[in-house]
């Protein structure tokens, strides 16, 4: 006999029963108005006021005030409230009732109080801290109104680029985290043991994407990468997320299409998803808005004409850095592509163009407002010989692209992809001033803690 599966009630688990009492969400308070309920959380913040008391406790989904009233509950949640503390855990039990003025636009009257666990000296407080003592209690600023509403367009953006690949009928194929060969050289790799052989963390699962792209056409990786960097500006991130599509047959010029349409997507998704916290962050939305498919696109050697009017000591053929990438993205109000970037400043992998020998088919995306590059890619190198070259040129060791070489060996074909970083994404849409706010727990050069 085939055992039955068995069936559960949708609200049965969402939801838990405590003494007779149903606990809910603070999100979910809309749909119990004139309902007794229970809220577990911890205390965000409470004061008095002679016979009335006001609690506002967070749970997570968000922030509900609990009005005590002496006489409409018990004595005993009276005088416990004069107990509670900064992130004191607590359980409070009551009536729902609408009240636009309250976050949320609901509140409990509140009966009971309930202390599960004490705090003392939370050491966050309202009043401003510097940036190491934040960092040294990133644990605890999460908790912190601004970091929620951060991590909550976070998520949002990673759920927007799954959804998005996953509708066009891409395979998520993820790429290995240690790699066997420095793809671009080695300083800026984490080199480690396996085994007894040397490895590499992973910088970027491109090179996997192309070999996955020749068995299932369109595919994505998305995961964690590693850049050795020892740099400290706001722009960067010793670990950090990437998904990187790889499109069979696509071009240059397909490439770019896709990543409009995705940036498109993901930016839209958010404005209209997490409105709240957008509006608690702070943000500025109309730019976000302008965000529409297609984005203007300068050649190189446009982007260094304007680079040059205001840093006449750039060296054309060099890479951009940070403030030659604002100068070229505050000339537009949306994203903009800059392509065609010299070869000799590409990876080995990136294709030359033959219609402009000495400028590959490679694109990088700026954001705007001076958040600089948020994706970087480009047409590949289908031809074998050409590659062969290339590798050598690079003085890199031949037998650690075997497999790679295979590609170009049995079946070669054009194709082209590229990468976004989460967190620099994160960072424009919230508007925040460092991509060290844009993930749970950064790894920032010269800090690995908490």
């Amino acid at each position: 006999m085939i055992d039955q599966p068995i069936q559960y009630n949708a609200e049965a688990k969402l939801r838990l029963h405590f003494r007779g009492v149903m606990r809910v969400y603070i999100s979910d308070l809309k749909d119990h108005v004139g309902k007794t309920v229970s809220l577990q959380g911890w205390v965000y913040n409470h004061r008095s006021s002679g016979k009335i008391k006001f609690l506002l406790m967070r749970d997570g989904t968000g922030i509900c005030q609990c009005v005590y009233f002496r006489g409409e509950c018990s004595d005993e949640a009276f005088t416990d409230f004069e107990k509670l503390t900064q992130e004191t855990c607590v359980k409070v039990t009551g009536m729902v009732r609408a009240e636009p003025r309250s976050p949320g636009g609901y509140e409990l009257s509140a009966r009971e109080l309930e202390i599960n666990a004490g705090s003392v000296d939370y050491p966050i407080s309202p009043k401003k801290h510097g940036t190491d003592f934040l960092m040294n209690q990133r644990h605890l600023w999460l908790r912190s109104k601004r970091q929620h509403a951060v991590m909550r367009v976070r998520a949002e953006v990673v759920k927007a680029i799954r959804d998005f690949f996953d509708g066009r009928g891409f395979t998520l194929t993820d790429a290995p985290i240690f790699t066997p060969s420095a793809c671009e050289g080695t300083s800026t790799l984490f080199e480690t043991k396996y085994f007894d052989e040397k490895a590499y963390l992973s910088q970027s699962g491109q090179l996997y994407m192309e070999a996955t792209a020749a068995a299932l056409g369109k595919v994505y990786c998305f995961g964690p990468t590693f850049r050795a960097e020892k740099s400290k500006t706001r722009r960067h991130l010793i670990e950090f997320w990437m998904v990187e599509p790889e499109v069979a047959f696509n071009d240059l010029y397909d490439n770019m299409e896709l990543a409009e349409q995705f940036v498109e997507f993901v930016v839209q998704r958010v404005i209209v998803k997490r409105e709240e916290e957008l509006k608690t962050l702070e943000r500025n939305v109309e730019g976000l808005k302008k965000v529409k498919a297609p984005f203007p696109r300068v050649h190189y050697r446009e982007a260094v004409a304007m680079i040059l009017k205001e840093n006449p000591a750039f060296i054309d053929g060099n890479d951009f850095g940070g403030p030659d990438e604002t100068i070229v993205s505050s000339k537009f109000e949306q994203p903009v592509f800059v392509h065609h970037f010299p070869s000799a400043i590409k990876a080995f992998y990136m294709k030359e163009d033959p219609k402009e020998p000495g400028y590959s088919m490679s694109c990088d995306l700026l954001a705007p407002e001076g958040y600089g590059e948020i994706i970087g890619g480009g047409q590949r190198e289908d031809s074998y010989e050409t590659l062969v070259r290339k590798i050598e040129e690079h003085k890199l060791n031949i037998k650690d692209f075997e497999w790679y070489l295979d590609l170009r060996k049995f079946g070669t074909f054009q194709h082209a992809g590229f990468g976004l970083g989460v967190e620099r994404t994160v960072g424009w849409i919230c508007g925040t001033q460092h991509v060290r706010e844009t993930i749970p727990f950064p790894r920032l050069y010269g800090r690995n803690y908490p």
